[in-house]
């Protein structure tokens, strides 16, 4: 296990005893506290529970080295990691909306809806501080790593804090404003379920435009460009294609040279290229370049 796979687990380890915590918590003063936004809360935190287990899984295959099946390296399934922490937030959020629906159907036929106790309240304060720090943390962790399944798992810790926050409008509203007003707390389950639609629909975008090979962003392919230009004995660089592999970058292109150097000198100026991209986007970025005369090919 190399340092970037201990570090990712170390992040993930550390959040999953968050999530533990406030699963366990948020469950029992859902129920006690006879809050249906608390119990939407406390499954959006098994939802996270479930997620790092799937990030620390997934990453541990995608660092393994390339072999015969897999020449490019195992990279894509960190990404393949990422989409299922979308797909099980979107679950999530499909779960919250049918049992809010209910509640509310309910109350619109005249039902009462129970009031939430105080222990709901202080819960979905409890979530609030505890989730948004360890998202600062993930995030940060994210960023230095490269992971981008740390990064779609600091999200899930953030939309738990989020909906923690309309748990807690609602929660409190229904406690201050009175019986009648109870409706809030379906309300904020609601509430709920659409900060994490949100949050998927992100994560799924990014990702799902990985897996189908999406070009890196143009101002990440026109620093490549630049970096090729500054070499002075090359010229139009073309037929550029890149993509993303997990956290790791492929690049591929065609430049010109001079068609009277020799072979080891148009080799070198390739190597020094790919050296430089590598630098710029680190040693695990796949890099081929095409070399191509300026002048035409001889006739055979």
């Amino acid at each position: 296990m190399d340092a970037r796979e201990k570090a990712i687990d170390r992040v993930t380890l550390a959040g999953s005893a968050v999530n533990v915590v406030l699963t366990v918590f948020k469950f029992v003063a859902g129920l006690l506290g006879r809050s249906a936004a608390m119990t939407a809360d406390a499954v959006h935190s098994l939802s996270d529970l479930l997620t790092d287990a799937v990030v620390l899984i997934f990453v541990h295959i995608s660092n393994k080295p390339a072999d015969r099946d897999h020449e490019y390296g195992h990279g894509k399934f960190e990404t393949l990691a990422s989409s299922l922490v979308g797909v099980a937030l979107l679950v999530v959020a499909g779960g919250i909306i049918y049992h809010a629906g209910a509640s509310l159907a309910a109350w619109c036929r005249g039902a009462d809806l129970p009031a939430p106790g105080m222990l709901a309240l202080w819960a979905a304060l409890a979530s609030i501080l505890l989730k948004e720090t360890i998202y600062q943390y993930t995030w940060r962790q994210a960023r230095k790593l490269g992971s981008p399944a740390l990064e779609a798992n600091a999200w899930h810790h953030r939309s738990d804090a989020l909906s923690s926050v309309g748990a807690l409008a609602g929660i409190g509203g229904a406690i201050l404003l009175g019986d009648r007003w109870t409706v809030l707390d379906p309300l904020a389950s609601l509430l709920v379920a659409f900060f994490i639609l949100r949050v998927a629909w992100k994560l799924l975008k990014q990702n799902i435009g990985e897996l189908m090979e999406a070009s890196l962003p143009e101002n990440v392919e026109k620093e490549i460009l630049q970096i090729v230009n500054s070499f002075p004995d090359v010229s139009d660089p073309h037929n550029l294609r890149t993509r993303r592999i997990g956290s790791h970058y492929a690049i591929e292109m065609h430049i010109r040279m001079d068609g009277d150097i020799s072979l080891v000198q148009a080799h070198s100026r390739a190597h020094h290229i790919e050296q430089a991209l590598k630098e710029r986007f680190g040693q695990d970025t796949h890099v081929t370049v095409h070399v191509e005369p300026v002048k035409p090919f001889p006739k055979l």
